[in-house]
């Protein structure tokens, strides 16, 4: 069976955002993306940073997690975005089903 993945990244702007939500949704990468602001605390290039940020948390199945991640870094503005894809080692029956046919073209 297919695993369920969970992809994190942050972006600096809501738009961004926003483009990399709908553009996985509309291509059934992704049943479902949440977006929230955040504060990141970072080290870049030597120098510490704090930013606002939007983080994405998109649920996806596992065979589309490359192409998720391909789809993400053609719209990220970041020169270094972090995309984490985690895994899901349990979840409500029904949700999980739902998941999988909105990931079904």
């Amino acid at each position: 069976m297919d695993e369920k993945p969970i992809v994190v990244l942050t972006t600096a702007s809501a738009e961004i955002a926003g483009e990399i939500a709908r553009t996985l949704v509309e291509r059934h990468l992704a049943a479902c993306v949440n977006m929230s602001g955040v504060r990141s605390c970072y080290r870049w290039e030597g120098k510490f940073c704090e930013d606002e940020e939007i983080l994405l948390i998109i649920k996806t199945v596992d065979s589309k997690a490359d192409a998720v991640t391909d789809a993400i870094l053609a719209i990220h503005s970041y020169e270094l975005p972090e995309v984490l894809v985690l895994p899901v080692a349990s979840g409500y029956g029904p949700y999980l089903q739902w998941l999988i046919g909105e990931t079904t073209e």
